[in-house]
């Protein structure tokens, strides 16, 4: 089954994306930032990136933390929504993060969701992190939220149908040696025929993360399994949250 190489661009875009994924976490999502950051321990102030924000949840989370945060995506509906809370320390910006977007400047980067692992290529791959590094300040800090491979095979639910608000979404997951796949088919009264979307997220294991930070100046500190923040298990936990810290200036 083709699918298009920036996928993401429309899918992300798409408010059925945020209805099937987000709009009935938001409680997960608070307690799991409450959580990292006591665990960070940031000072009041410091300066963090949302890299992948969409529309903003986490970023408006950390900032009600007292940290000053910056949020950037791909995705100009999320960017516009996300807007509507700026206030002095709360800022959306329209970005690819593949791309360069700031120089020695945030004390916190974050990287939420499976926000990573969707592009064509190594180099798209390396590309982010490389965003992510030069973005960091000297001992700056990454967190990266990923799923677990492993995991994430050994519980993948071939065929599911979810109802949301009347919508109906029709998931279809499989996966090969690199990476995991979904066709998610919605059905909508409101559409005059079904919509049809695909995803394609490479499968990284810890070793391939800590070569991608690595290269580009990030060491590996602590390895979570869950957003409860309890340890990895490369069988048992659900996801990989990684927390690096920049080691080269």
């Amino acid at each position: 089954m083709s699918i298009p190489d920036e996928w993401f661009r429309e899918w992300f875009d798409s408010p059925y994306y945020h209805t099937l994924y987000f709009e009935r976490n938001e409680q997960e999502a608070a307690s799991f930032i409450d959580r990292l950051i006591k665990y960070l321990d940031p000072p009041a102030g410091a300066r963090a990136v949302d890299v992948a924000c969409g529309k903003g949840r986490h970023a408006r989370i950390l900032a009600e933390k007292g940290l000053d945060v910056t949020g950037i995506d791909i995705a100009a509906n999320s960017i516009n929504y996300a807007q509507q809370f700026e206030h002095e320390h709360l800022h959306f910006y329209l970005h690819d993060m593949r791309q360069s977007f700031s120089i020695n400047y945030f004390d916190y980067a974050f990287n939420f969701f499976t926000s990573f692992g969707y592009f064509r290529t190594e180099r798209e791959h390396y590309n982010v992190i490389r965003t992510i590094s030069h973005a960091l300040k000297s001992q700056g800090i990454l967190v990266l939220d990923y799923l677990n491979s492993h995991y994430a095979e050994n519980h993948l639910v071939h065929r599911s149908e979810k109802k949301i608000d009347g919508i109906t979404y029709y998931l279809t997951k499989w996966y090969d040696e690199t990476h995991f796949y979904k066709k998610i088919v919605i059905e909508d009264d409101r559409l005059a025929e079904p919509l049809e979307y695909m995803e394609k997220v490479a499968k990284f294991s810890p070793g391939d993360f800590n070569d991608m930070f690595s290269y580009h100046g990030l060491q590996i500190q602590e390895i979570f399994g869950d957003y409860n923040l309890g340890p990895y298990d490369i069988n048992l936990s659900p996801r990989l949250l990684l927390v690096a810290k920049k080691t080269e200036k």
